[in-house]
């Protein structure tokens, strides 16, 4: 038994047609969500101590158009392994970032008082 080349990676659907068209929306969309986040940024109609909140929404709504117009992952069963690796890819990014900060803040933690310290070194 022979097995005959598909001709394409794992999870594309040949029959699927990404044409110029649907990465101009996707412009669009990328485009709006960023002149959004630099009008948040800059404005005064938005209550302050929410902006950072908004503009993390932006950022997650960035994301989003870029994985799906521009990856063209979606949650077809055919693409259920570039999915998988995309979350992998979230979780080890997440667990990273979030062990990083705390080992600095239990480090910040144990540290000796700056002015403890300065007097240790007259």
């Amino acid at each position: 038994m022979q097995v005959e080349a598909q001709g394409h990676a794992p999870g594309v659907d040949p029959h699927e047609q990404h044409n110029a068209r649907s990465y101009l929306i996707g412009l669009g969309y990328a485009l709006a969500l960023t002149i959004a986040s630099f009008w948040a940024a800059t404005t005064s109609f938005v209550y302050a101590p929410a902006v950072p909140v908004l503009l993390a929404a932006l950022a997650i709504g960035q994301m989003g158009v870029h994985v799906a117009f521009f990856f063209h992952i979606s949650s077809a069963p055919d693409q259920a392994n570039n999915l998988l690796a995309l979350a992998f890819g979230v979780f080890v990014t997440g667990l990273i970032i979030f062990g990083s900060i705390m080992i600095m803040a239990h480090l910040n933690h144990n540290m000796m008082p700056m002015d403890e310290l300065m007097r240790m070194q007259r």
